[in-house]
């Protein structure tokens, strides 16, 4: 039988449009341990997303804030940026970036419902209005999605839905919260939220962004050095226009002036849709990539081609990986990428150190991993049990063999007889099935 609708969350509600309001708002915040929050933004059009509407709720009650109305959110942002209060949110990325670029920091204490649902056997990632339907049974209308927040007055249909945005966010809180207790996850759920806001406001030196530029793979070195100092000066000119990168300069016009390195402006005015008046800084970009020795500019990326064995391997991993995902209530794409499977893969076929990636860190290396490599040394197969079963297949221990080339595995990958043997200890988040 179908379970019937959760009632909906009946509390009261406060548009928030002058300093007085907000005040007060504040005044009750500042009371409450846990928080929902939301923001609606657009970004379409500027460098940094414009704020047009903050959302928040309490157990006792939920506020629209008009920040075009009730003035400074200083005081706001000091209550998210509290040790002691939780932020809960859904897919929080940008909602924790808006904190990070209005208060300069981000909220230290987050709890991302998309991430808990995923580390308790939902569907990751999943949506808000999804998420609500299968765990509290309320459904949910989403048509304002798309909407212009930046105009004013705004609609009944666009503070329904504003309301709506964090209503459910504390009710799915506290059941994600006893299903990750149940199941002793806790703490990895944790790990993933910090790890999550980390993502969200680091503005990580490894990642070089302007090699996702489409085309950029036709470059030689020269070429990508010239790209890489032309993107550095649109990103800086975009920041200080306030205006997205792309709008100044595409990125096929980037590409065509890396590929011809122009040297005066005549050929640089050959390129037709460049920022007027911006020839020499443009050129100046040139001229620096240009004064590098060729040791010095970046070297194209090379493409994974791997051998058969190691496309095959990491197949296989991801069939185990969706098993154990399954047997124990977790979502596989939460675990680990295909990538870092075959990283993984790469690493025991060249006998190298294990990657420095996600699955072969924290709770993933504890409670994941292991089966994993398990499998890659042979000393656990797997084979169908019950093709009828939700979960067909079945992990079998092998006898060892004479020789000790377990015990040489176990330390290739860096991992003690006792870590090997020993199972990971409640308190990390066994897998133990709960009573």
């Amino acid at each position: 039988m179908a379970r019937r609708p959760g009632k909906r969350p009946a509390l009261p509600e406060q548009l928030v449009t002058h300093p007085a309001q907000l005040a007060a708002c504040l005044s009750h915040l500042a009371k409450a341990p846990l928080v929902g929050f939301d923001t609606e933004f657009v970004g379409e059009d500027a460098y940094r997303p414009e704020l047009c509407l903050v959302q928040v709720s309490t157990a006792e009650q939920l506020f629209v804030i008009d920040p075009f109305e009730c003035g400074s959110l200083d005081g706001f942002w000091d209550l998210l940026l509290d040790r002691k209060r939780t932020v809960v949110v859904h897919a929080g990325r940008e909602d924790v970036r808006m904190c990070y670029f209005q208060a300069g920091s981000a909220p230290p204490n987050v709890f991302d419902v998309q991430i808990a649902a995923g580390l308790v056997g939902l569907t990751y990632p999943i949506g808000y209005a999804g998420l609500v339907h299968d765990l509290l049974r309320q459904r949910m209308q989403k048509g304002e999605t798309l909407t212009d927040w930046r105009q004013r007055p705004l609609t009944p249909a666009q503070v329904r839905y504003a309301y709506d945005d964090v209503r459910y966010l504390l009710p799915a809180h506290r059941k994600l919260t006893e299903r990750l207790k149940k199941y002793r996850r806790l703490p990895w759920a944790e790990e993933e939220f910090a790890a999550a806001v980390k993502r969200a406001v680091a503005d990580d030196a490894t990642i070089e962004r302007w090699r996702k530029i489409k085309g950029i793979g036709a470059l030689d070195r020269r070429g990508l050095a010239v790209a890489r100092e032309v993107y550095g000066w649109r990103d800086k000119f975009a920041e200080r226009l306030n205006k997205p990168p792309r709008f100044l300069m595409r990125d096929d016009l980037l590409i065509e002036i890396a590929r011809r390195a122009p040297t005066r402006p005549e050929e640089l005015h050959t390129v037709r849709g460049l920022p007027r008046g911006q020839e020499e800084p443009i050129l100046e970009a040139i001229r620096r990539a240009k004064a590098l020795e060729l040791g010095e500019c970046p070297e194209p990326e090379t493409r994974d081609n791997d051998s058969a064995n190691v496309v095959l391997l990491g197949n296989l991993l991801n069939v185990v990986l969706a098993d154990f995902a399954g047997r124990n209530r977790l979502a596989a794409n939460l675990i680990s990428s295909g990538a870092d499977l075959k990283a993984v893969v790469r690493s025991r076929v060249e006998g190298t150190d294990l990657p420095d990636v996600p699955l072969c860190r924290g709770w993933r290396a504890k409670a994941v991993l292991p089966e994993l490599l398990d499998i890659l040394s042979g000393e656990t197969a797997i084979r169908v049990a019950n093709p009828k079963a939700l979960d067909p297949l079945e992990l079998v221990e092998l006898e060892p063999e004479e020789s000790d080339g377990g015990a040489e595995f176990q330390h290739e990958a860096g991992l003690t007889v006792d870590e090997w043997e020993e199972p990971a200890p409640p308190a990390d988040g066994t897998l133990e099935e709960p009573e």
